[in-house]
Order: structure tokens, then C-alpha cells, then sequence
């Protein structure tokens, strides 16, 4: 597949490297143009006369002044990432060389490269498809083992494969079927139904299972934010001090010391965990500050994607436990009970006079017992039995929303099987189905989108 739209024919320049101070800075370049652009700036050699893939060392000159010496890399035409000609020049990293290097290249007839158009070439030049894209984005932003795995295996194409066998089968149905339009009056019969019927129980199964790795997917890639709640002294605190292993909350005696929200993140087996340390929760406080503190608790509980619910076990009973856990449930929170404080003397009788609450973890956050199970009940209500080696997994909302609309399409076209709906009826089914597939990978878009997807990217990429 290749598009092309208007005023996508000139040749674009940008630091690919973050900028400011560094060993070096990669200043990329794509278009008709950009070999030779590079070329006249480079009277070492004749850069047009090598190679694709090949590398130059020399001098960068524009109209007598010595720029750097640099390394210079050509690709040329499909070769390259965009599809098109393209070169790098490997300079020095002082940002005054970077911008000498920059208007020497716009002075010679490049353009400013947009945030992502290099990737958006490589879409249009039939490089990449738009899942595939994206995906390019995802890695760059990437932040645990978990995303960077997911993003490699979406630029891989492994979303996209997933979708192309179905999407080419239900064209090829889609197909027949209007033939059989263009010979009603002989009413005869080209598509099977019973395979169209088998095949739509299969896409079914296929898209139900990627909308389900969403749930994974959008963990994976935002991180799971984790509210830790309880009543004043219960060791919230410190068991945020204890996990990040550093002192990042002031921890008192004192009832009602945190105030506000505090927010630190930390890495679980490559899932990025958000904690929320927040204000204890009692029913009445006389200090405004402090009952302020606990509405933005229960603010952040709501919110949350789970909830530690840290409680003292030498002072909560088995009926208040049960009565927590009934109201965490029918406000459909997912929660872990944690038991803090097993380190005092009396924890063997509170442990046991607890023992019979659900889903229930001792720890002392203070001695750092048991967090590692803590942890490892963390990454398991994160998962819940889903495995990060799954080949494809959903982490884009787009992606997500048009799935669902896939989704319902198929259902559409399910029930018209059921009621033996005419073909023309049929066709309109499998078109609008068709349709959302070919928003995932690009097949059917348009500039505005094209533009408001690559918006999101750096300026080089």
C-alpha cells in the first residue's frame, strides 16, 4: 500500500537526537532531495555516487564556512525508513552545531520536519501500516520491559497480521455476494453461507479476545495507579517509604499527619506501579485541612485501578474487616486487604482472629515483611492469569474503540445470517466491518486523522 497526499513531495529536516549538550547529534533528513541536499554540503565526496546503506566521513561546509566534521549515512529510496531518500549526519552535540548544521540544510532547500512526519512518510510510502505506526510512538514512550515489549510486537506487525486474514476473507465474501446481486433474477448463490457463518464465529472469538487484552494492553502501557487507603496510623505511609525504599513520607505517631496525596512510581516485573499515599480515613475530623485531605482519598480510591486497604491488625476486628470488604466490593473497587503491623507482640492472636477475611496479606511495613508476597498479589490482580508473552495485546484506544465497533459488525452480520436477511442487506454488514478494520491499519483514513495521530510524536521520528 502506498498513499500520497498533497504538498508531501519536498524534503524535511530534524535533530533525531534530544536536544541540548551531548557526544553527538543525529540531524536526519527525507525526501527527493535529501541526498543531494546533504551532498552539496559535503565537498569530500560525491555522497550520489555510493551506495545505499553505506557511511562517509568529511568536512561540512556551506558557502565557505566550516560546520563539523562529520559521518554522514545514505539510504536511498525504498531502502530507507520513510521509503524515500534519506540521509543522517552524525555531528558533534553542541546545540550551536546542531542549529548551524539545521539552517545550512533549510538554506539549501529543506523544510522543518512536523512532530512524527518522518513515520507518517514511512505510512504513506506503504513502510509500515497505521497500527504498525502507532506502535513506533508506543516504543519511543516506553518505560518497563512490559510496554517496550508490547510496542516491539505491534511494530512487528503482530496486531496487524491479526487482522489481515480477516479482513481478506471477508472482502473475498463480501465479493461474491455482490456478484450474486448483479444475477437476482437467476437467483443463484456464489458466497457459502455456512462458511461465512463459520468464519464470522471465528472473527468473533478472535476480536472478543483482543478486546479483552485491552485491559492488559492499557495497563501495560500507562501503568496501574495504586491508592493506598486505611485509617489514620494503620502504616500507610511507611508502606509507601517501605516499597519505594526511601523516606518519601513523613511518618508520625501523630493521627492524621498526611494531608494530601502523595504520588511516587515504581517497577514491579516491568509493570510500572502508581502509588497513592493519601490522607486517613476516619468519619469525622475537626481539622479542615485534614477532612479536606480525606475527600481527595476517597476521591483517589474511586479512581484508582486497585486499592491497598492498609489496615493495623492488633486493633481492627473480623466485623469491621467484613464490613470494609463489603463496601470495597459494591463500589466495585479492586482491592487487597493488607494486615500492617504483624511485627507487634499480640500479631498471632490478631492473625488469627482475622484469618477468615478474604484475600487477606500480613505484613509489617515497618520490618519490610512479606512485602515481596505483597508484590507478587500486586502483579497477580494486575494479570489476573493473562500472560505478558501473549503474542498480541491491545494497548491503543483507538484501536480499542474501533475493535468494538469490528465487534458489533460481525454480531450484525451473525444475526442477518440467522434470519436469512437478503444479500444486499448482508453486504452492507460486512462493509461497515470492513470499514473499522481499515481504520486500524490505515486502509481507509484521511488527512485529518493522518495528522492528529502523528501530532503526538517527537520531532524527528
Amino acid at each position: 500500500m502506498s498513499l500520497r497526499l498533497s504538498g508531501w513531495d519536498d524534503t524535511i529536516v530534524a535533530l533525531a537526537t534530544p536536544p541540548g549538550i551531548g557526544a553527538i547529534g543525529v540531524i536526519r533528513l527525507s525526501g527527493e532531495k535529501a541526498i543531494a541536499i546533504v551532498n552539496n554540503l559535503f565537498p569530500s565526496k560525491d555522497l550520489e555516487a555510493h551506495p545505499s546503506h553505506s557511511l562517509h566521513v568529511g568536512i561540512l561546509r556551506y558557502e565557505g564556512k566550516l560546520l563539523d566534521e562529520v559521518v554522514v549515512s545514505i539510504f536511498k529510496n525504498k531502502k530507507s525508513y520513510t521509503g524515500e531518500n534519506t540521509a543522517e549526519i552524525s555531528c558533534h552535540g553542541s546545540p550551536f552545531i546542531h542549529q548551524q548544521v539545521m539552517e545550512a540544510c533549510i538554506a539549501s532547500g529543506a523544510r522543518l520536519a512536523k512532530p512524527g512526519e518522518f513515520t507518517q512518510r514511512a505510512f504513506l510510502n506503504g513502510k509500515l501500516d497505521l497500527a504498525q505506526a502507532e506502535a513506533v510512538a508506543d516504543l519511543i514512550a516506553s518505560n518497563s520491559q512490559a510496554s517496550h515489549k508490547a510496542a516491539i510486537q505491534n511494530i512487528r506487525g503482530g496486531f496487524s497480521h491479526a487482522l489481515k486474514s480477516l479482513r481478506e476473507q471477508l472482502i473475498k465474501f463480501s465479493a461474491l455476494i455482490e456478484l450474486e446481486l448483479d444475477f437476482s433474477q437467476e437467483d443463484v448463490e456464489f458466497a457459502d453461507r455456512t462458511q461465512l457463518n463459520a468464519l464470522v464465529q471465528d472473527a468473533l472469538i478472535q476480536t472478543g479476545l483482543l478486546l479483552q487484552s485491552f485491559r492488559l494492553g492499557n495497563v501495560i502501557k500507562n501503568g496501574v495507579s495504586v491508592a493506598i487507603i486505611g485509617k489514620p496510623n494503620a502504616g500507610k505511609s511507611t508502606l509507601l517509604n517501605t516499597l519505594l525504599n526511601e523516606d518519601r513520607a513523613i511518618v508520625s505517631e501523630i493521627p492524621g499527619t498526611t494531608r494530601d496525596t502523595i504520588e511516587e512510581v515504581i517497577n514491579i516485573d516491568g509493570i510500572l506501579f502508581r502509588l497513592i499515599d493519601t490522607a486517613g480515613i476516619r468519619s469525622h475530623s475537626d481539622d479542615a485541612i485534614e477532612s479536606v485531605g480525606i475527600l481527595r482519598s476517597l476521591k483517589k480510591m474511586e479512581e484508582a485501578d486497585l486499592v491497598l486497604f492498609v489496615f493495623d491488625v492488633n486493633e481492627e476486628s473480623l466485623t469491621a474487616l467484613e464490613q470494609t470488604i463489603a463496601e470495597l466490593k459494591s463500589r466495585k473497587i479492586n482491592f487487597l486487604l493488607v494486615g500492617n503491623k504483624v511485627d507487634l507482640t499480640d500479631s498471632q492472636a490478631a492473625k488469627e482472629k482475622l484469618k477468615y477475611a478474604e484475600g487477606l496479606i500480613f505484613i509489617s511495613a515497618k520490618g519490610g515483611t512479606h512485602m515481596e508476597v505483597l508484590k507478587e498479589k500486586m502483579v497477580d490482580v494486575v494479570l489476573q492469569n493473562a500472560s505478558l508473552s501473549e503474542n498480541v495485546l491491545v494497548t491503543n484506544a483507538r484501536h480499542f474503540h474501533s475493535l468494538t465497533q469490528v465487534h458489533q459488525s460481525l454480531q450484525d452480520v451473525e444475526q442477518g445470517l440467522e434470519n436469512n436477511i437478503s444479500g444486499d442487506l448482508l453486504s452492507l454488514d460486512i462493509r461497515r466491518c470492513l470499514q473499522f478494520l481499515g481504520e486500524i491499519t490505515g486502509e481507509i483514513t484521511n488527512e485529518d486523522q493522518l495528522d492528529y495521530i502523528f501530532s503526538k510524536f517527537c520531532i524527528g521520528k
